[in-house]
C-alpha cells in the first residue's frame, strides 16, 4: 500500500448529492472524531461534489489534518463536470489547500478516469469513509465499485448510509443506520 503521507490516510468515496446533508455532516464528524483518537490524518479525495468535498471540508476544519487530492481529469477539464460557478470555486479553493495533488494519467473515457481515480484513492489510503446508499453499482467507477475495491484490499471501512437522490428509496424506507464499521481498527 502506498500511503498519502507518513500519517494515516483516510480515503473518501460517496454520492454527489443526498437530501439528508445535516444528518450526514453530523455523522461524518463522529467518524472523524473516532479517527482523531489516533491523531490528525490526511484525507485522500478526488474533490467531486457531494461526499468528497463534505469530508474534505470537515477534516480540514480540524487541527493538523491535511488533504491529498487524486484528480480523474486535468483540472480545467474536471471543472466542466461541476454544477455551477459556486461549485467550481469551492473545488478550486479546496485544491489550493491540498498538500499533495496527483493527476491520473489520461484515460480512454471520463468514466474510466473516474474509476481509476476512485481506485487510486483507495490504494493511497489506510481506511475508507463511504457516504453510500448501499445499492449495487449503477455504472463503472461508482461508489459501490470503489467500496468493493476497498473490501477486496481489506481496507477498514466507515460506511455512512445516505439517501441517494438519484435512486430515491420507496415510500417509508429510510437510512438503516448511522455508521456501519467494517474492520475498523480504532475504538468505536
Amino acid at each position: 500500500m502506498e500511503r498519502a503521507t507518513d500519517r494515516l490516510g483516510i480515503g473518501v468515496t460517496g454520492h454527489r448529492a443526498f437530501p439528508d446533508a445535516d444528518r450526514v455532516t453530523e455523522t461524518v464528524d463522529r467518524v472523524l472524531d473516532t479517527i482523531d483518537m489516533t491523531g490528525p490524518a490526511t484525507v485522500v479525495s478526488s474533490l467531486a461534489e457531494g461526499a468528497d468535498r463534505l469530508v474534505a471540508r470537515r477534516a480540514l476544519a480540524r487541527p493538523g489534518w491535511t488533504l491529498a487530492v487524486v484528480l480523474p481529469l486535468e483540472p480545467l477539464d474536471y471543472l466542466a463536470d461541476f454544477a455551477d460557478e459556486r461549485s467550481r470555486t469551492e473545488f478550486t479553493a479546496l485544491l489550493e489547500r491540498a498538500d499533495d495533488v496527483e493527476q491520473i494519467p489520461p484515460a480512454q473515457s471520463r468514466t474510466e478516469g473516474y474509476r481509476r481515480a476512485g481506485h487510486r484513492v483507495v490504494d493511497r489510503s489506510d481506511a475508507l469513509i463511504a457516504l453510500w446508499d448501499g445499492e449495487p453499482a449503477a455504472g463503472e467507477g461508482g461508489t459501490a465499485e470503489i467500496v468493493d475495491h476497498a473490501r477486496l484490499l481489506d481496507r477498514p471501512l466507515a460506511w455512512v448510509p445516505v439517501v441517494n437522490t438519484v435512486r430515491v428509496p420507496p415510500q417509508g424506507e429510510g437510512v438503516r443506520a448511522e455508521i456501519i464499521w467494517e474492520r475498523w481498527p480504532w475504538p468505536v
